[in-house]
């Protein structure tokens, strides 16, 4: 792939285990494993260097249906009205820059521009007006005692609703076992949950569910609305390191099982569970995280092994799904990762398996992307592609304003803008108030 790079906007924009036969086919090694552990990393350094103080006062939380006296640009649509109707009448009053910013799932940092965010107050308030995004993202370094989570969560949620009458998606990676940001800490006085491949190996779905629940209640009470679990990677390559303690198994029926049994926990606790890494990083040899990973196998074989899961979520209702890295070059006809591809996206996932669903990128900040796109040509890529969030762009700035740019000479039409942000908004007015 040649590394392309797209214009800038000015710079005024401101915070701008079981085998089974064929379906653990090797494929050949192109670039090898450095991590078992789902790690997004923080974005490049911003310019603003502020570190908001954990002692602020917290804001009282706001009802959703209430607008602050004096904010008649921004209405909330009356309660109770059709769903659907609720969504048209968003859309006709937000402006581009509000449903551009609606695309973002970001951390924290990337939004306020401080060095570290463990409190939201008036810099974080500020940074919402200027740019309302979808969703932010929270690390272990973010996450210091219960009190403090709540508090912040809160205020965010606050500043959001304020701002847009909206929720703010509130999310974490907190599968268990290897990737989690809050259990196993010692701060937080929450259950242990175990690998995924412990979980998948007793054969019970009724573990995973109680997965699902034990996961759902501590985020929920904690103030989360999203997790990015549970991992519905099915671990067709046996030389896999990414997702080997992440993934239920080998055997895409029982990953199919165990994942909507674990999504269905979540969901009964008011957590939006969210399959990844599509459409499967268990048939890789090589990390994401790193740089280039791919698999050579067919749409064929796709579909009767690693897709499997994902399309059981798709019956079980997902709300979202995050698109991996991963390149495909037999399904593709290139190395463009599924994350950036039309292919894989729209006429697969939304086209074959009836997927209508948020599709969300894994982290764009990771080598397979950082290395071969600039933050604004990748952000627009895969909006273009079919995705409708991006997860935790390198430079969060640069790929706003790139979105920004792609939708004033309608390289992104505002129908397709509306198309996404419409999922977003279908996914967020049923959150719990």
């Amino acid at each position: 792939m040649r590394k392309k790079t797209i214009g800038m906007i000015s710079a005024c924009i401101f915070l701008a285990g079981l085998v089974i036969p064929g379906c653990s086919r090797t494929p050949e090694t192109r670039s090898h494993s450095g991590s078992e552990v789902f790690q997004t990393g923080q974005s490049s350094v911003p310019e603003k260097k502020e570190t908001e103080a954990p002692e602020e006062t917290p804001v009282p939380t706001e009802d959703p249906q209430q607008s602050a006296e004096g904010e008649a640009e921004d209405p909330v649509p009356a309660a109770n009205q059709d769903p659907e109707a609720e969504i048209r009448e968003y859309l006709s009053r937000m402006t581009a820059e509000e449903k551009a910013a609606q695309l973002f799932f970001v951390t924290p940092e990337s939004l306020t521009g401080a060095d570290l965010v463990t409190a939201a107050g008036e810099t974080t308030r500020q940074a919402f007006d200027a740019i309302p995004v979808g969703g932010l993202v929270y690390m272990a370094q973010n996450l210091e005692s219960e009190s403090q989570v709540r508090e912040m969560l809160e205020n965010v949620q606050t500043y959001s609703r304020e701002r847009l009458g909206l929720p703010v998606f509130t999310g974490v990676d907190e599968e268990g076992g290897t990737v989690t940001r809050i259990g196993g800490r010692g701060n937080f006085d929450v259950p242990w949950v175990g690998d995924m491949r412990d979980v998948g190996s007793t054969g019970d779905s009724a573990l995973a569910y109680e997965t699902g629940v034990t996961l759902g209640t501590y985020l929920r009470d904690l103030g989360f609305n999203v997790d990015f679990a549970p991992d519905a990677d099915v671990l067709s390559n046996p030389e896999n390191e990414v997702v080997r303690y992440r993934s239920f198994g080998s055997d895409p029926a029982l990953v199919a099982e165990m994942a909507a049994a674990e999504l269905k926990g979540l969901k009964e606790q008011g957590v939006l569970g969210c399959y990844k890494h599509f459409p499967g990083h268990g048939a890789t040899a090589g990390d994401t995280h790193a740089g280039y990973a791919y698999t050579d196998k067919t749409l064929e074989e796709l579909m009767s092994c690693e897709l499997i899961p994902f399309q059981r979520g798709v019956e079980e209702g997902v709300s979202m799904i995050m698109a991996g890295h991963i390149s495909l070059p037999p399904v593709v006809g290139d190395d463009t990762p599924a994350s950036l591809s039309s292919t894989m996206i729209t006429e697969v996932l939304r086209g074959q398996m009836g997927y209508d669903g948020i599709v969300i990128t894994d982290a764009m900040n990771m080598g397979a992307i950082s290395q071969s796109y600039s933050s604004g040509e990748a952000a627009v890529r895969a909006i273009l592609a079919g995705a409708d969030m991006i997860l935790m762009p390198g430079d969060f700035s640069s790929a706003y304003a790139g979105v920004l740019e792609a939708v004033e000479n309608q390289t992104i039409s505002m129908e397709r803008l509306d198309e996404s942000v419409a999922r977003i908004l279908r996914v967020k007015l049923g959150l719990p108030s």
